[in-house]
């Protein structure tokens, strides 16, 4: 699935690069983040409950760039924790928390290749 956005992803990752060159990083440049609100489980099912409950993940988005140390290191850059999200009144299991926060190695390399098509694509 082609991640959305309006314009070429590559030129407007570029804007950015080039303005923190030029301007030095002073730390008000915009941080990037990646989800994937389409990951399933063995069953074929999605795993997140949905458009609507994206807010919790936003909030964690909020508190991360407000410096709440809420996320872990992984080899893609840093993922929440399991207890950051907050998933009370959902009927979502730790398990599947963990699962919906796993870094496959595997799976990132496909995923790359992938985003390089998407990104350099016109």
């Amino acid at each position: 699935m082609k991640p959305f956005c309006g314009y070429n992803i590559g030129d407007y990752f570029q804007h950015w690069i080039s303005l923190g060159q030029k301007h030095g990083s002073k730390g008000n440049l915009p941080r990037i983040f990646y989800t994937n609100w389409f990951r399933k489980n063995e069953a074929g099912k999605f795993i997140w409950p949905g458009f609507g409950e994206n807010s919790r993940v936003l909030r964690w988005i909020f508190d991360r760039a407000d410096g709440v140390d809420n996320a872990e290191e992984t080899a893609i850059g840093y993922v929440p924790t399991v207890e950051s999200i907050d998933i009370s009144s959902l009927s979502l299991s730790n398990e599947e928390m963990k699962e919906l926060l796993k870094v496959d190695r595997e799976r990132w390399l496909e995923e790359v290749l992938f985003l390089g098509v998407v990104f350099f694509s016109s």
